[in-house]
């Protein structure tokens, strides 16, 4: 993981920072699951472990579905060259 710290230019002026939304979508993928949303885990390492629960199975239901969309993409290029 690379972290990357971003200083502002002008403190009185807006400006939007590079990549930070991506950072505030994941805290928000990862506080839909009930046991990372408080502070149930009494050691560091156990809600590492429920953090890491939390994206596999959010990637996990991401291969589901791009599985399905890729058949149902093959059947209509399928009937398309027919």
């Amino acid at each position: 993981m690379t972290l990357q710290i971003v200083a502002k230019r002008d403190p009185h002026a807006f400006e939007i920072l590079p990549r930070h939304w991506v950072v505030e979508r994941t805290f928000a993928w990862i506080s839909k699951h009930r046991r990372t949303t408080r502070d149930y885990e009494h050691l560091p390492a156990s809600h590492e472990a429920m953090i890491l629960w939390a994206m596999i199975a959010l990637m996990t239901r991401r291969l589901a579905a791009t599985a399905h969309l890729s058949d149902t993409h093959l059947q209509e290029r399928q009937l398309t060259t027919r």
